[in-house]
């Protein structure tokens, strides 16, 4: 039996990342789809693609693929090691199709997620679509029903076109940045009468005017005036479910920060904070007699914010 370098046959390197390694499969599956390459030269050829991506795809099937790389790729007759037996639980009964007999001798199946029927007719399932899904903080404090639009492959007579698809999907609350999302049977249509593939949502978190995020918890800078700083005040703060009152405590700092407990981006374990951080800022311009009082101030506080400095001169 001839040994199969399945690296090779999709023309990626051992160590290419499962993503390159997807993205070979579906150049090479188009290439060779029987529904655009009649004949059994590409319909071969289908297959032995297919079965490189369903052993490279997953990674205990490809670490076991490895193991006997190393083992194999150096036999003319490739025979699997004494004794060896799949570790990755796929056995004959979880696949269907028609693979070769170095797959079967491996891993003992065919064809798990892509069915196809050889005899009678080819069916295969539709091919998976990802998109990056754009996303505001204010919809993720609540399950949010979002349109989407994109396109999908359809093969007809033989030729390859794309269609353009409308949906409405839901984004569950508490979704984060770099989250996918995935909607069954929204992708490409199969062929033969398989199943359609699948749409994956790439949730990509919107950049806020005004919300820092740092997890689950949000900043919000908030400019306060000196005399607000000095005296204390109460001022108007924006969250993401409407604006707040907050108390500025008298003699506060620039930078200090005050938190409100279940203001943040929702999670598993409930909502994050919201953190207020003080920043102390100066009037544009100086009022008539407005530096006169300033100078007053100064002079009755005698106050040296740098003094800590001398102490290490």
């Amino acid at each position: 039996m001839e040994f199969k370098d399945y690296y090779q046959i999709l023309g990626v390197s051992p160590d290419a990342e499962t993503s390159d390694i997807k993205t070979a499969y579906r150049k090479l599956a188009r290439k060779f789809h029987p529904d655009l390459n009649p004949g059994e030269e590409a319909e071969a050829k289908f297959k032995e693609v297919a079965e490189a991506w369903e052993v490279l795809k997953d990674p205990e099937r490809r670490a076991e693929y490895d193991e006997l790389r190393q083992y194999g790729g150096r036999q003319r007759e490739f025979r699997p090691p004494p004794g060896w037996q799949s570790a990755s639980g796929a056995g004959a009964e979880q696949f269907s199709g028609d693979f070769s007999d170095f797959f079967n001798s491996i891993f003992g199946g065919g064809f798990q997620h892509r069915e196809r029927e050889w005899s009678g007719g080819f069916r295969a399932g539709g091919q998976d679509v990802e998109i990056e899904m754009p996303v505001f903080l204010e919809e993720t404090i609540h399950d949010a029903r979002k349109p989407v639009e994109y396109e999908i492959p359809v093969i007809e007579n033989g030729q390859l076109h794309y269609q353009r698809k409308s949906l409405k999907v839901t984004i569950p609350a508490g979704v984060a940045d770099g989250e996918r999302i995935r909607v069954k049977g929204q992708g490409a249509p199969g062929s033969g009468g398989g199943p359609a593939g699948d749409l994956y949502l790439h949730v990509r978190l919107v950049p806020h005017p005004v919300f820092d995020v740092e997890g689950h918890n949000l900043l919000v800078t908030v400019p306060v005036a000196p005399w607000e700083a000095a005296l204390g005040a109460k001022v108007v703060v924006p969250t993401l479910d409407g604006k707040i009152s907050l108390t500025v405590a008298p003699n506060s700092q620039s930078g200090q920060k005050l938190r409100v407990r279940g203001k943040g981006l929702a999670g598993k374990g409930g909502r994050g904070d919201l953190f207020a951080v003080l920043k102390v800022v100066m009037p544009p311009g100086a009022a008539a007699g407005t530096t006169e009082l300033w100078q007053q101030l100064a002079e009755k506080a005698a106050f040296d914010p740098r003094a800590e400095w001398s102490k290490h001169s």
